[in-house]
């Protein structure tokens, strides 16, 4: 499991160093470049998208373009990435829901994994899952016992079904004494953090920087945190460990992958320009306000944790019997 893991050493690529390698990597890129979230914005990796999209720019100098194409737990915007050119002006953004739609796949769609070269994982965080007042929980042992006195009545928002949120939600449910509650399924964090603001929904599993805004102004409730700390700027939150599972530790990270085919030179700068826009003051600011840590773990250590994820997530989806879809 990843926070179980010393995933925390430093990006080690660094650019060529002769002059012809200098003069290749300078070259790239002479154009913007297309960065797909394949999720609405508003959500948790259209939020990171936004924070590091200007460093992200200024440390390759050119701008980031960012392309929201929602759907299918991510599978759309994975998809529309795939079939992109392998030139290095499209990259995708992606959280660990593309393990989770690799580890349940869709009838009749093949694995995506092998199109992509993982470039960096950015960062890591949270899973958070949150309230509205009006819903009467007031901390997560409330909600645990609502869900055993009223099985399978609660309804929790999860960002698709077969998405990370999901998967995590059941691994948190098994872990809390097999509680059972209803998921409904939303396009994107954002789209259902707006409907549990309405009150349309009892409980959001989702990223937590998703709702992170709204709870800072008491809109919205945090009941707990799926990483094994407290979030620094969130003290008051509880871990899922320290509550209702001990133990259960299931955080989600969020890293950059680029078609199979992009030239190395490319994945080098991109790779050298992530690790340094995660260490700009502003960035850094930001993302320990929304309860992101940086990482910058290079491409084949990315890909091993990617695998990882995936065995866990097929793992309680095959216990669980979950079928993908939306």
């Amino acid at each position: 499991m990843f926070a179980r893991r010393n995933f925390t050493r430093l990006l080690s690529a660094a650019v060529v160093a002769t002059p012809f390698g200098v003069r290749a990597a300078e070259d790239y890129p002479a154009r913007p470049i297309r960065l797909i979230v394949p999720w609405p914005a508003g959500g948790g990796v259209d939020t990171f998208g936004r924070v590091i999209q200007a460093a992200l720019g200024a440390q390759l100098g050119q701008t980031i373009i960012i392309d929201n194409i929602g759907g299918g737990s991510g599978r759309i915007g994975t998809q529309a990435a795939s079939r992109a050119a392998a030139d290095g002006y499209t990259l995708l953004l992606a959280n660990d829901t593309f393990a989770a739609t690799e580890a349940l796949p869709i009838a009749g769609t093949g694995p995506l994994r092998s199109a992509f070269v993982p470039v960096t994982l950015a960062i890591s965080g949270p899973q958070g899952l949150f309230t509205h007042p009006k819903s009467g929980f007031k901390s997560i042992e409330d909600f645990a016992a609502a869900a055993r006195a009223r099985p399978g009545q609660l309804n929790v928002g999860v960002p698709g079904i077969g998405s990370s949120q999901h998967l995590t939600s059941e691994l948190l449910l098994k872990a809390a004494g097999d509680l059972k509650v209803t998921h409904v399924p939303y396009r994107g964090g954002g789209p259902l953090i707006q409907d549990l603001l309405a009150g349309n929904v009892d409980v959001a599993t989702v990223t937590f920087a998703a709702g992170a805004q709204q709870v800072s102004a008491g809109q919205l409730v945090g009941l707990g945190v799926t990483t094994a700390e407290r979030q620094a700027s969130f003290p008051n939150i509880p871990t899922i460990a320290q509550t209702i599972a001990p133990g259960f530790v299931q955080p989600t990270w969020m890293g950059f992958f680029a078609p199979r085919g992009t030239p190395e030179d490319a994945l080098r700068r991109v790779r050298a320009a992530a690790t340094a826009a995660l260490k700009d003051p502003a960035v850094a600011a930001r993302l320990q306000d929304l309860g992101f840590s940086a990482v910058g773990l290079d491409g084949a250590a990315f890909g091993r944790l990617f695998d990882d994820t995936v065995k866990t997530f097929a793992d309680i989806a095959t216990e669980r019997q979950i079928v993908a879809g939306e």
